[in-house]
């Protein structure tokens, strides 16, 4: 069983405590130094594929899942490298990171939501990535949203670069 890091993120607009919880899971997949990525054309926001836990559904499933509808691409989650624990106002989001490798490719299957907001999936060079997210602080004044995702995304990526090495 490998081990896993666990990484708190508190933001500025936190409770004192969490009344609410939201559960999900997160792919990376990296080939040749390009990562696969869902950006938000309507945002311009990029983020890693994932989504959150459905019932009955495992970890690794929901991974497999949330990055299938996303991106259009099957992968299988190898290992569980990163979970991180992030709370904003009343809520506690648990992400679950999976190393993935890609196992086939069909068509997405986006929300309506997804679909109006112009979801795509994107390879990007991880040095360009790496760049985008690691401005988070640039977004506070205008979104914590923002900043909180993209130093989620930042904090992901740096766990998972720090295990390759």
């Amino acid at each position: 069983m490998s081990t896993y890091r666990q990484v708190d993120i508190l933001g500025k607009n936190r409770h004192e405590t969490h009344t609410k919880e939201v559960v999900g899971c997160r792919g990376i997949i990296v080939q040749n130094n390009q990562i696969l990525l869902s950006y938000i054309k309507k945002s311009d926001w990029w983020m890693l594929p994932g989504g959150g836990l459905e019932p009955n559904e495992t970890l690794s499933e929901c991974c497999a899942r949330e990055v299938h509808e996303e991106t259009g691409y099957m992968v299988e989650p190898l290992h569980k490298y990163l979970e991180i624990h992030e709370y904003y106002q009343e809520y506690r989001y648990v992400s679950h990171y999976y190393v993935c490798q890609i196992i086939g490719e069909e068509t997405q299957h986006l929300t309506d939501e997804e679909k109006k907001q112009g979801l795509v999936p994107a390879w990007l060079d991880l040095s360009t990535f790496i760049d985008i997210v690691s401005k988070h602080e640039d977004h506070a004044s205008l979104s914590e949203f923002k900043r909180g995702a993209y130093l989620r995304e930042y904090t992901a990526i740096t766990e998972y670069l720090k295990q390759q090495t």
